[in-house]
């Protein structure tokens, strides 16, 4: 079956099911604004079914890879919910103390995709950790839609205390060199940009299509920043222009790439909407980040 992707679909449905992944429109709310760009024989329900995630197909690494090792541990946060559980991997063979980086999910908490993002991560020879933002609530369901739901019953200034708890475990992880990095998407991307404003010695941020700070709190900013947008995304993009002018105006160190023609959330290789072409370079600048800011 040929793999379905961002240009299978009306513009319109694309802008939809983003305002639906981020909970501005309700799954009725979908179907119906939806069900008028359907073609002959296609109902609202499949062409959802179609944009949503397919993990199996996309894994890349396996949990069970030889070459590196993974687990779930959990880490004290007593200003956020008290504790943080995440994924962490490693090399199965680490050759001396290795950067680490930590992972943050987008909206729907540890899924699948975000552990295989981490054992990636670590097959190029990092540390990564993975929390996950739902476990307060129980944890990732295993069900996209009820993660959605429950995520909007997080306490966010508990859950950003977890993200700056888990930053500050890596920092002191025994196998690690000390330099913590981070990258994220969507959520992820503004909990990226939000660790850079807090952590003064986060050692790099690769933000994915994430929120903005404030001007205030970019002028906070210390680590090297690589940020990534789509071509495609006037949400996320109209927060742009006036957080570049406060990274000039504050003299932080960043490199900003633009991927045309290409939808918020091209890296999520689960959805339609992911790009190969534009995943595969920004993976490669984000990993050479890490190389270059990460490694003693």
């Amino acid at each position: 079956m040929t793999r379905k992707t961002a240009n299978d679909f009306a513009p319109e449905v694309l802008k939809l099911f983003d305002q639906y992944v981020h909970g501005l429109l309700d799954r009725r709310g979908f179907l119906q604004s939806a069900a008028k760009y359907t073609a002959a024989g296609m109902s609202a329900e499949l062409l959802l079914a179609q944009l949503s995630p397919n993990f199996a197909n996309a894994q890349q690494v396996q949990g069970r890879d030889p070459r590196i090792q993974a687990k779930y541990v959990e880490v004290p946060s007593p200003q956020g919910y008290g504790t943080v559980r995440g994924y962490l991997v490693q090399p199965a063979a680490p050759k001396g103390k290795l950067p680490t980086v930590l992972v943050v999910h987008e909206n729907r908490g540890l899924n699948p995709h975000i552990e295989d993002i981490a054992r990636r991560l670590a097959l190029d020879n990092f540390i990564a950790f993975a929390p996950d933002a739902l476990f307060p609530l129980g944890g990732y369901p295993g069900d996209e839609d009820k993660a959605r739901e429950l995520f909007p019953k997080l306490d966010q200034v508990k859950s950003r205390a977890d993200f700056l708890a888990s930053a500050a475990s890596l920092k002191s992880l025994p196998q690690g060199n000390g330099k913590v990095g981070v990258v994220g998407f969507c959520y992820g991307g503004g909990v990226s940009n939000f660790l850079a404003t807090q952590v003064a010695d986060l050692g790099a941020a690769v933000p994915f299509y994430g929120g903005q700070p404030s001007e205030e709190d970019a002028a906070k900013i210390k680590a090297p920043l690589q940020l990534h947008y789509a071509g495609n995304d006037e949400r996320i993009n109209a927060g742009w222009p006036k957080y570049e002018a406060a990274l000039e105006k504050s003299k932080v160190r960043y490199e900003a790439h633009f991927y045309p023609g290409v939808q918020h959330g091209f890296n999520n290789d689960t959805t339609p909407r992911y790009d190969q072409a534009a995943a595969k370079l920004a993976w490669q600048r984000t990993v050479e980040f890490f190389n270059q800011h990460l490694r003693t």
